[in-house]
């Protein structure tokens, strides 16, 4: 609020929109009703860019609130130019400000202490997600027996209990919470009944331990997009339905525009990135590449080249097509890399020349990851979900691991967002891309 209005004084040129500072309570109370105050603690994972409805919802109604205030008050006024510089201003000051505080309260604040309860599959695949996952602040105990808890060794995941729920009474779970000093428990149970369900969160509420459940049924859940409720009954809304005509074209329409602006902004950086190219290797700057769009319809895919112009005539000395066990590959170190392409590669600015392929309409900016024909073309019946949507510049793949995501997990993320699609997720997955690639896991 204070940058907003010191924006919009400084517009006005006049100390009038200073009165919106009387409106502050107000904010704080919206923000309060919004839920911005209280996502974090109860969460297992949050971010910033899980609150931008919740944020724009806020900053909208109360740069109104204030608008509305100073324009009520004798003798003062706001020219349109203030109230808009205000509104922007305070916008996107909401959101860098909230992602600094959040980054030094986790800098600052101890992690919490948290221990996945479980076996199998399931408790691997949670330690493994928070291992990799920079939306939590926590870390993970493991456990050789009751009386022994250690943090495990690399500080964020990995760590799980393999004590059998099924010995342990409330009393022993109590006992266990209390001895561990743990301040959240994941349960992970491949196999989960009501009466264990009740005895974890009993012994979870009598000692103030915050309990996240990760459901077994998870291929059930995946494409389940609501929760709601006949009167105490709980009921699972699925997304078995295809996303609206609108809510697509709204879709396509936001590819063109910002792909069009984004050629227009970046012009001058893709000059350079393609003169580095050029200088860099013998062999043209741009690489085209068959890959299968919506529907597995081939296009003509473009990127920066990032490999030796020879590069798809020695993938045999780098993998062997036919014995691949899932249908994707990538390596770590792929000698075919030149050195300007591994840097245009872990900064994803080999990706720029996909806007050309946005604004044609062969890709969207958000998507499932555009994969090559031939390994499309193994693809099995459970695995094609990921061809009924464009495939995007980035997507779910890329802001959840990227390269460290196994078939999978891949499959997994595509999956949700295919399957429980809308304008948000896009928006989300936008933000995040930023941050993903200055930090780039998985990136090579």
């Amino acid at each position: 609020m204070l940058v907003g209005v010191g924006a919009s004084t400084a517009v006005e040129g006049s100390t009038d929109p200073l009165w919106g500072l009387v409106m502050l309570p107000v904010w704080v109370v919206l923000a309060k009703f919004e839920g911005l105050y209280d996502a974090d603690s109860p969460r297992i994972w949050h971010l910033t860019t899980d609150e931008a409805p919740a944020i724009f919802h806020w900053v909208t109604l109360s740069v109104a609130g204030s608008l509305f205030f100073i324009r009520a008050l004798p003798d003062e006024t706001i020219m349109v130019q203030s109230a808009l510089a205000f509104y922007i201003v305070a916008l996107g000051a909401s959101f860098v400000l909230r992602s600094v505080a959040r980054g030094v309260w986790r800098r600052y604040v101890p992690q919490e202490r948290a221990l996945v309860l479980g076996h199998g599959k399931l408790a691997d695949m949670v330690s493994r997600k928070l291992a990799r996952e920079p939306g939590h602040h926590r870390y993970l105990l493991e456990y050789a027996g009751l009386d022994r808890p250690e943090r495990n060794g690399n500080g964020n995941g990995g760590g799980r209990s393999d004590i059998k729920l099924e010995d342990l009474s409330k009393e022993d779970l109590e006992f266990l919470l209390e001895e561990t000093g743990v301040e959240r428990v994941v349960l992970a149970l491949p196999e989960l009944d009501e009466a264990t369900l009740a005895r974890v969160v009993s012994s979870c509420r009598a000692t103030s331990v915050k309990l996240s459940v990760m459901p077994p049924m998870r291929a059930m859940l995946g494409t389940a997009v609501q929760l709601n409720h006949i009167a105490e009954m709980p009921v699972i809304e699925y997304g078995t339905w295809e996303t609206s005509p609108s809510t697509m074209a709204m879709k396509r329409t936001v590819d063109i525009v910002l792909s069009a602006v984004g050629i227009v902004v970046l012009a001058p950086l893709m000059i350079v990135i393609a003169i580095a190219v050029r200088l860099s290797s013998r062999g043209p700057a741009l690489f085209t590449q068959v890959r299968a769009g919506r529907d597995g319809k081939p296009f003509k895919i473009l990127k920066f080249r990032t490999m030796c112009r020879d590069a798809e005539e020695r993938i045999g000395e780098v993998i062997s097509p036919d014995e691949l066990d899932e249908p994707m590959f990538k390596l770590r170190e792929d000698p075919r890399v030149t050195k300007v392409g591994r840097y245009l590669r872990r900064t994803s600015l080999d990706e720029l020349p996909q806007l050309l392929n946005v604004l044609k309409g062969d890709m969207s900016l958000v998507g499932p990851r555009p994969e090559e024909l031939w390994l499309v073309e193994r693809y099995g019946e459970t695995q094609r979900f990921r061809l009924e949507m464009r495939p995007g510049l980035t997507g779910p793949m890329q802001v959840h691991g990227r390269g460290e995501l196994n078939f999978q997990e891949r499959l997994a993320v595509e999956r949700e967002y295919v399957e429980n699609y809308n304008i948000r997720k896009d928006l989300k997955i936008l933000l995040r891309t930023v941050s993903t690639i200055w930090r780039a896991p998985g990136a090579y």
